[in-house]
């Protein structure tokens, strides 16, 4: 280190500074630097993305006529079955209705086997025998509305799944509009995320996916089984949904997820540091070893990950290319090699 003192003034000359000395018949600094040896290598392309967990199905459970609420038959967050009766409205009304009507109809009936005789025996016209038939028909017409109506009382599970919290008892009355509970299908789950455009032609359906959920490191395995035919004009991102097994409902639908997409695999891929790549006016630029000097190559880059980045054009395979003391050189600068990988 050393001072350089002239009048009130000093200047300090950093160390490092004393250290480029300059080369050889009268020419530049030498640069110390480091180098990378450039490789083949296999390397696979990812995205990264954030998404949204979805029961598989979901439903909130409404009655569809109004009326006295007269049994719950389930027990908050059990799971149920398809078709399992959940709740009863009260239908007295038209319980008798369909008594009376199948009083009606086996009457009824029992004219047309009668008549049906007579018919034969031209004791009746074919008219009034037909008039009899309508009847029967007309009867069991009004059965099936009244049985339509009954199932109107009910609510069925339209799926397996498990069922949330109930908002109403037993002795209400509910309308329409009143939210009985919700149901939910959680095994498996759904994953919606999107990517951006231009990534739509490299995925298709059962790739896998890997992802996390709210604060836990646990990774989940997923397969796309969906992707969205149009791109949304708005954020120019393509929308996936893909489906993954949830036996042990360690997903919770609504979490938030973190996900990684794996597009691509290329083999004998040329991989450098990121820091090694220079922007230029036209393009992009690194520096190589060769001869004791600092070569500027023009390159064009293709996939890269966290610390390295792809050059697909401009380097071969065992070109030295610098990867510190970047920002001192120029093209023909002298440099000696510290640290060679």
């Amino acid at each position: 280190m050393s001072f350089w003192f002239n009048e009130e003034r000093f200047i300090f000359i950093p160390s490092s500074q004393q250290q480029a000395k300059p080369a050889a018949g009268g020419q530049g600094p030498v640069v110390p630097v480091s180098a990378v040896v450039l490789k083949q290598s296999t390397i696979t392309e990812q995205i990264y993305a954030t998404g949204s967990v979805m029961a598989n199905e979901e439903v909130d459970l409404h009655p569809e006529v109004s009326g006295k609420l007269m049994q719950i038959n389930f027990r908050e967050g059990s799971i149920v079955k398809k078709g399992e009766l959940l709740i009863k409205i009260n239908d007295a009304d038209l319980q008798a209705q369909l008594h009376k009507n199948s009083l009606d109809k086996k009457l009824a009936e029992d004219r047309v086997k009668r008549n049906d005789k007579l018919l034969q025996m031209k004791g009746i016209s074919q008219e009034e025998y037909e008039a009899l038939q309508n009847a029967v028909a007309s009867l069991n017409a009004d059965h099936d509305l009244l049985a339509a109506q009954i199932a109107k009382t009910e609510i069925r599970a339209p799926f397996n799944g498990t069922i949330g919290l109930k908002t109403v008892s037993e002795g209400s009355y509910v309308t329409p509009q009143t939210l009985i509970a919700s149901l939910q299908q959680i095994d498996p789950v759904k994953i919606d995320f999107s990517i951006p455009e231009k990534y739509a032609s490299l995925v298709k359906k059962d790739d896998e996916i890997l992802f996390t959920v709210g604060s836990s490191t646990k990774q989940f395995t997923g397969r796309i089984y969906a992707v969205e035919p149009k791109v949304d004009n708005i954020t120019r991102t393509v929308q996936i949904r893909a489906l993954c097994p949830n036996s042990k409902a360690e997903v919770i639908p609504g979490a938030f997820a973190r996900i990684t997409l794996k597009l691509r695999e290329q083999s004998n891929a040329l991989m450098i540091p990121t820091q090694s790549i220079i922007p230029i006016l036209k393009g992009k630029q690194v520096f190589v070893f060769r001869g004791g000097k600092a070569e500027a190559v023009k390159v064009e880059t293709g996939m890269r990950n966290d610390t390295t980045i792809q050059v697909t054009s401009g380097l071969n395979e065992n070109d030295t290319v610098l990867t510190t003391g970047i920002i001192a050189l120029r093209p023909g600068t002298d440099v000696k090699l510290t640290t060679i990988y």
